[in-house]
């Protein structure tokens, strides 16, 4: 069942091999704990009871409230579908309740930090595939698995234009700057990939595709370099995106559009910081602002 299950994700859902191997984990391991403590891994005959278990195992074992409710949220898309199908009569995910928890703090890398990394670092780089990793990611502010995926015939460098398949395989299309265009001819020079993956744009040095693991660690080499925050990952990358344009004065619904945000509440997590920003500095150097109650 769980085989015709992710069958029905990519062919009718339509969703990306990522999305798809991540629903594909999460199942598997609640049907390992069905194996070990119910002695069958159909997860189809589970009820509430062993979801429950199923959640204060992984609590016991210290994984994070954010991991749990994503593998919670599998179980439930999981339920429906069988519901849909006419295999069971009621979800035993039904009821279960997502763990509450406070999202951790984003904190973008500023602007000032990010035109350090491009004077004393990126322009006097030789690893034209590195810098393009670094300056996409950050003047396009999409996410590392849409970078991993990016195939050549969606990039119009004449146009100064990127087409983007996002979540639910969605397809957005995100302006580039002039120069940014001008750096990816540059990495059309060098770029030689192997002949089953010339569909996508950017190839490692041997060819292939390029996986996440390796942007992520291509990323935070270079943050580093002029960061002291804690996260420096490509998805700092794309929230600085957006804080910068915003900060900018950009609007915010078009910055919407280009983040491939399907509701405006995601993007407005922006503002939020650029709020937060303001009222430090209020509290900084407005006159009439209290040392005792900040706002």
């Amino acid at each position: 069942m769980l085989d015709k299950y992710l069958e029905y994700l990519q062919f009718e859902k339509r969703y990306s091999p990522h999305t798809i191997t991540s629903y594909r984990k999460d199942l598997e391991d609640f049907s390992r704990f069905c194996l070990k403590t119910e002695a069958s891994e159909d997860i189809s005959k589970a009820d509430k009871k062993v979801i429950r278990n199923f959640i204060v195992e992984l609590s016991e074992n210290h994984i994070s409230k954010r991991s749990i409710n994503r593998k919670l949220s599998s179980l439930r898309s999981f339920y429906l579908f069988l519901l849909k199908i006419g295999e069971i009569k009621v979800s035993p995910a039904e009821s279960v309740s997502s763990l509450k928890f406070y999202a951790e703090k984003q904190i973008p890398v500023s602007q000032e930090e990010m035109q350090m990394l491009n004077d004393r670092v990126l322009e006097n780089t030789h690893d034209i595939l590195e810098r393009c990793i670094v300056e996409v990611l950050y003047q396009t502010g999409m996410r590392k698995a849409e970078l991993c995926g990016l195939m050549f015939d969606d990039v119009n460098i004449d146009g100064n234009e990127l087409k983007v398949i996002g979540k639910g395989n969605k397809e957005r299309f995100i302006p580039v700057s002039a120069d940014l265009s001008d750096l990816l001819r540059s990495y059309l020079e060098i770029r030689k990939p192997h002949h089953e993956h010339i569909s996508y744009f950017f190839v490692n040095k041997k060819g292939k595709k390029l996986n996440e693991k390796f942007v992520y660690v291509v990323v935070n080499k270079y943050l580093s370099l002029v960061t002291t925050k804690e996260k420096r990952s490509p998805h700092i990358l794309r929230h600085s995106f957006a804080t910068h344009v915003l900060d900018n004065g950009a609007e915010i619904s078009k910055v919407k559009k280009i983040l491939g945000h399907s509701s405006l509440a995601s993007t407005q997590v922006y503002t939020n910081a650029n709020i937060e920003q303001l009222k430090k500095v209020f509290n900084q150097a407005h006159p009439r602002a209290s040392k005792k109650e900040e706002l």
